[in-house]
């Protein structure tokens, strides 16, 4: 089923004129997760989305589906459980995305009580495999010598190294585990449309939620929704969304920190897998180097945040913070400001109270010189009448509630998630991470069901969401390797290079073989080659691209892994989206803009000019 701007006006005036039973609101991965369930399940489903499909949280993270064997140093064996469980069913439900890519753990002798040692990290390990299924099998777990890490690490920090211990771990492409759960959802009949924000709730004459208003984002035009339910999925907007036209405050669900990561060339910063590590800096953190396609990215950061959440920027202090961590633990790298190749900042959704990524560290309860200055600063807004109560509830809140913590800074503590229904009706599922959106959305519609029929009479069935396939994942996941090689074969058969079909076939799964049929049915674009021509069109017709950086940014992984020839590749591509769309010259020239302004943020030219 084509979901493309062709059908967008189509779904529009769906959502105008039909009463919904389940309206969503939100589209990254938790929003996707609950749309696929319930649209299966035969739910009238409609999702909007205020930005592109996964443009806030869920194109930032990590890019891992981790296991947190970390929890395991301090006996968390039912997190550990759960997440490598629900690990192996999102691989099971998107064999084309999750791929396994074990993790290096080096570590180090003195360094404080974060890291394990040498005999705690293979007893840690040893459950590790237990829990995740892997034990005598291919992915088991082993040790190295220090010998050999600098043998696969040559410019690892060489001092103190006791050696390594190496686990099954699977890297992710969150963005299209995002839009692939948007496909199927499509396929299965729900009313999705991005560039469309909430403005306002409806309400009947009892106060109760009975829709939304929303402003479409590219006509300006603000429309009317009509659902039995209502579902707030916004992540980090989740607060935002609740406060929309209610009565009074709200007390926070959310406390948002930002995570940072940094992309170099692999030559700079060589690692073979994944690497994961203490900071060094007794603060509590842990690091990730990861290797994509030919850069090596490393992060993240765990701070507050509580500026644009549409926006959230890298800081100077952000890269200060990870290339001094990045050259302590590789000092033979010697990277600089100038080597970053690209960026990305995001915010995660944390539930106040329960404040912890998935591998970081925790918080005391001390009140940070940022948070005491926020409320210094809003109270001096609320004298001088520039901010409201509301304001200074919400930032107290905020300081009660991480006062309340126990531990050392923004990541202590699992990550949990919430799901709760108010007096006048909204549902608002929060919190959570990537691994488990498939588990929140399963818990979501216990709760969406029942209510669709206690008040409402209607009867939905059950579906099997563990074993429910998204799209291009319809192929035997205990196969993922044959099926690739089965679908580069039929890409070759149609013109194009191994390596190219072999990228397209690993990056769609088994929509592979769509992109495959589309040669010599459309013509290339101008200046674009055949295997790029294909990939546009595909997303063009298939993937609900709408702009320029929907495309570069999170349809593909250009900006981020392929800054080397996005210069040449970004003229041929708006200019065949300008001819796709009709665009008129306006236009062109401002989502050409707009993609600039995006490459020059990821590329960090506002910082780096300002250290010249």
């Amino acid at each position: 089923m084509s979901f493309s701007i062709k059908t967008r006006q189509e779904t529009i005036k769906k959502l105008q004129t039909e009463e919904l039973d389940l309206l969503i609101i939100g589209g990254g991965i938790t929003g996707a997760g609950v749309a696929v369930q319930a649209a299966a399940s035969g739910i009238k489903t409609g999702l909007i989305e205020m930005q592109d499909f996964s443009e806030g949280t869920s194109s930032r993270s990590t890019k891992l589906v981790h296991g947190g064997i970390r929890y395991l140093k301090n006996f968390d064996v039912e997190v550990v459980a759960d997440t490598v469980t629900e690990r192996a069913v999102v691989q099971h439900l998107a064999p084309h995305i999750p791929k396994p890519d074990p993790m290096l753990l080096p570590i180090y002798e003195g360094e404080g009580a974060t890291t394990f040692n040498m005999f705690s990290v293979k007893i840690a390990m040893d459950l590790y495999d237990q829990l995740a299924g892997v034990k005598g099998t291919s992915y088991e777990n082993y040790m190295l010598t220090p010998e050999e890490v600098i043998e696969r690490e040559p410019y690892i920090k060489k001092e103190g190294l006791l050696g390594a211990g190496v686990y099954l771990d699977f890297r992710n492409n969150d963005a299209r585990l995002v839009i692939e759960n948007i496909k199927q959802a499509n396929e299965d009949g729900a009313y999705l449309a991005s560039k469309m924000e909430a403005v306002d709730f409806l309400y009947d004459n009892q106060r109760q939620i009975i829709g939304v208003k929303a402003k479409d984002l590219l006509t300006d035009d603000i429309i009317e929704i009509r659902s039995k339910l209502v579902i707030n999925t916004s992540g980090p907007w989740v607060d935002k969304v609740r406060s929309l036209n209610r009565q009074g405050s709200i007390v926070p669900y959310l406390r948002p920190t930002k995570g940072v990561h940094l992309v170099v060339d692999s030559k700079k910063l060589p690692v073979p897998q994944p690497t994961y590590f203490d900071t060094g800096k007794q603060d509590g953190r842990m690091v990730f180097v990861i290797p994509r396609e030919s850069k090596t990215y490393f992060g993240t950061t765990d701070t507050d945040y509580q500026g644009d959440y549409r926006t959230p920027k890298v800081t100077d202090e952000d890269v200060d913070y990870l290339l001094e961590v990045i050259n302590f633990r590789f000092p033979e790298a010697t990277i600089g400001i100038e080597d970053i190749e690209a960026s990305w900042a995001g915010l995660r959704p944390l539930i106040s109270g329960n404040s912890g990524s998935d591998y970081n560290g925790g918080n005391s309860g001390k009140i940070s010189d940022e948070s005491f200055a926020r409320v210094i600063e809003v109270v001096a807004d609320y004298q001088m009448k520039k901010a409201s109560r509301e304001d200074v509830e919400t930032v107290l809140s905020r300081l009660k509630n991480s006062l309340a913590e126990k531990d050392s800074n923004p990541s202590a503590v699992s990550r949990g998630s919430s799901l709760e229904q108010e007096e006048d009706g909204l549902i608002t599922l929060s919190g959570g991470k990537i691994t488990d959106y498939r588990k929140m959305a399963e818990g979501a519609l216990t709760l969406i069901r029942q209510l669709l029929l206690d008040n409402y009479g209607l009867s939905f069935r059950e579906i099997d969401s563990k074993n429910y396939q998204i799209s291009g994942g319809h192929f035997d996941s205990e196969k993922v390797e044959e099926t690739i090689e089965e679908y580069t074969n039929k890409g070759m058969l149609r013109g194009l290079s191994r390596g190219d079909a072999r990228y397209i076939s690993d990056f769609y799964g088994s929509n592979a073989g769509e992109l495959f049929d589309l040669i010599g049915k459309v013509n290339p674009f101008d200046n674009l080659t055949l295997t790029e021509s294909i990939r546009l069109y595909y997303g063009l017709e298939e993937e609900m691209v709408l702009t320029p950086t929907d495309y570069l940014l999170r349809r593909t992984n250009h900006m981020l892994f392929g800054r080397d020839t996005l210069d040449e590749l970004k003229q041929p591509v708006v200019d065949a989206m300008s001819n796709y769309f009709n665009w008129t010259k306006e236009q062109k020239t401002s989502y050409f803009e707009e993609l600039n302004e995006a490459i020059a943020e990821s590329d960090l030219r506002e910082l780096k000019e300002g250290r010249n």
